[in-house]
């Protein structure tokens, strides 16, 4: 989901206690490389112009031969699709433009069978209001089951009646997150909280410090609150029962209310993951948190660093030029970056996602794994703007699959498929919809995705005259296609490029182009260096040893000296290289 959420401050996330086990994850996540798959946009095959789960089976074997381990699926529950599929009705049920349970089965036999595992999304903050659990909830006796699974209320301030009052004066106020409350002419209570658009009423996970003069805000010892963690428990047995490998949890942070430094929140997520790790040893809980040193302490198997949380990713890749780079209402970004690292111009600079992602891989390095992705279904790909060439893409799919950790590589992002701009809004995606368009096999109309009619299309498609497509690119040794397949076959083959490598930055921040780092394990060194710009640059680095280069894209030089070592990169190139003694 689209979010403006900063978390907590470095002094409050050191002050979550480091609880999860160390040594408790499962041994294939340190060699993994996951794909993400938007499911109505990556292969449709019943004519609708929606994707579904019988295409994403029909192409395991192109999924197979990119060498990725795992796939993360989005929501595919039965959803109101207001907003992408994370308006969830039942959690117990594949939504019908998707297929059924047994497609959802059927896809996991097919994918293990070709050793790649399934994790699927689990929205755990909220639920659809067409939920049959809000319903029962909100028209329903004050002491049934689902009463007290949302958080209801008949006073609130005068403050949140006027939030009310200026969300219905907004031209869409269905599609607006302002504000906390939502009023509902219900048996339940005059109001209940939401979690984001009106109609994802947020599930009582309970308040970490209820204030005494609101009875409403129960503690999360409450029956209630425990009542819906249990149910969390039960949807994640009931998809673990049926092969699924795991979930990417949306919004992890958010569950329970007035939690300052997310204490309460954590212990919630380290009572899931020991509940997980007894039951369910080789499944992965993946957090949307954003904080790797909060939520991998508290319990998550990995944690993404994205567009929000701890700051880094968008001054390497979001252009100010950009919807993702451009300032939100009430942002001020004086002191923010100005220029993007991942450009040609080479004005970036490298200090703020180094110190920051540095920080963070020190603190979790022992008890989790931290994914940079190269995009998602919220925010923009890496083809956008004036990166838009096959050599510039290369240079970061490069970064992406060198870094430690779990790598994660967006549909289509390894054919360099466009994010478009200023496509219309269709369910909740607002500027997102560029991020969402249907994955490009072949050229043609449709690019492959359907046998539709393009105006029934989910979103449209641009191959650019058939050049971004699966179909031209594997016809070409030199594409980003198989450039992304070969990193991800070194990726596997080199200890020192897993996930559990050590990381350390060998050139210099207050130099920024090029970026050059060293990856160590098992006795192995490899040595990376990226140069997103233009022009011919080089770095003076401390003495690591001869060096053989294992891939590159442009042209680079490693140079061994006898006190220090040198590598030259020509414009937008990238290489890594073996250290070999």
């Amino acid at each position: 989901m689209k979010k403006k959420i900063i978390t907590a401050a470095a002094a409050l996330a050191m002050a979550v206690p480091m609880t999860a086990q160390i040594g408790t994850n499962p041994q294939w996540l340190d060699n993994a490389v996951f794909y993400q798959i938007y499911p109505s946009s990556y292969m449709d095959t019943d004519g609708n112009g929606i994707g579904d789960l019988p295409g994403i089976t029909s192409r395991l074997d192109y999924i197979k031969s990119l060498g990725v381990d795992a796939l993360w699926l989005n929501p595919v529950f039965e959803s109101g699709w207001f907003d992408g599929g994370y308006d969830v009705i039942d959690f117990y049920k594949i939504d019908p433009r998707f297929g059924t349970n047994t497609d959802m089965v059927t896809l996991v036999n097919e994918a293990h069978r070709r050793g790649i595992k399934v994790c699927l999304d689990l929205v755990a903050g909220h639920t659809s209001v067409k939920s049959p659990w809000f319903q029962e909830c909100a028209n329903g006796d004050r002491n049934g089951r689902y009463s007290d699974y949302y958080i209801w209320t008949d006073t609130i301030s005068q403050k949140d009646k006027e939030e009310i009052e200026a969300r219905h004066r907004d031209a869409n106020p269905e599609g607006s997150t302002r504000g906390r409350y939502v009023e509902m002419d219900a048996k339940r209570g005059k109001y209940y909280e939401k979690n984001f658009f009106e109609c994802q009423p947020a599930l009582n996970y309970g308040f970490a410090h209820p204030d005494p003069s609101h009875p409403w805000e129960q503690p999360v010892t409450a029956p209630g609150p425990q009542a819906v963690r249990r149910e969390m428990k039960n949807i994640m047995a009931f998809w673990f029962d049926k092969g699924i490998d795991g979930f990417r949890v949306d919004m992890a942070s958010s569950l329970v209310k007035n939690d300052p430094g997310k204490k309460e929140v954590s212990k919630l997520w380290n009572e899931m993951r020991a509940w997980k790790d007894r039951h369910y040893p080789q499944c992965v809980l993946i957090s949307e948190w954003s904080d790797p040193a909060v939520a991998i302490p508290a319990g998550f198997n990995i944690d993404f660093m994205i567009h929000f949380g701890i700051k880094g990713y968008p001054s390497l890749f979001f252009d100010r030029n950009t919807p993702n780079g451009r300032p939100w209402e009430g942002q001020d970004i004086s002191k923010e970056y100005k220029f993007c690292y991942f450009d040609k111009a080479g004005k970036g600079e490298v200090k703020e996602f180094v110190d920051n992602f540095t920080a963070a891989f020190n603190r979790t390095k022992q008890l989790g794994y931290i994914a940079i992705p190269t995009a998602n279904h919220d925010f923009q790909r890496p083809n956008i703007g004036t990166r838009n060439t096959m050599d510039q893409l290369k240079v970061a799919m490069t970064f992406f699959l060198t870094m430690p950790g779990v790598p994660f590589i967006y549909y289509g992002d390894e054919i360099g498929m466009k994010y478009q701009m200023n496509l219309p809004t269709k369910e909740g995606s607002n500027e997102r919809a560029g991020t969402r368009t249907p994955m490009q096999w072949a050229a043609g109309p449709t690019a492959g995705f359907s046998t539709c009619e393009p105006a029934r299309l989910y979103f449209p498609v641009d191959t650019e005259d058939g050049k971004l497509t699966v179909e031209a690119q594997e016809k070409d040794p030199n594409s980003l296609l198989n450039f992304t397949r070969e990193l991800v076959r070194l990726r596997h083959a080199h200890p020192a490029l897993q996930g559990n490598g050590e990381w350390e930055l060998v050139s210099k921040e207050s130099q920024p182009y090029p970026m050059v780092y060293k990856r160590t394990a098992g006795g192995e060194t490899v040595v990376v260096a990226v140069n997103p710009c233009d022009r011919k640059v080089s770095a003076k680095l401390p003495h690591i040893g001869k060096a053989q280069p294992l891939i590159t894209t442009g042209k680079a030089v490693y140079k061994t000296g006898s006190g220090s070592d040198a590598v030259e990169l020509k414009g937008i190139s990238a290489a890594v290289f073996r250290i070999m003694e």
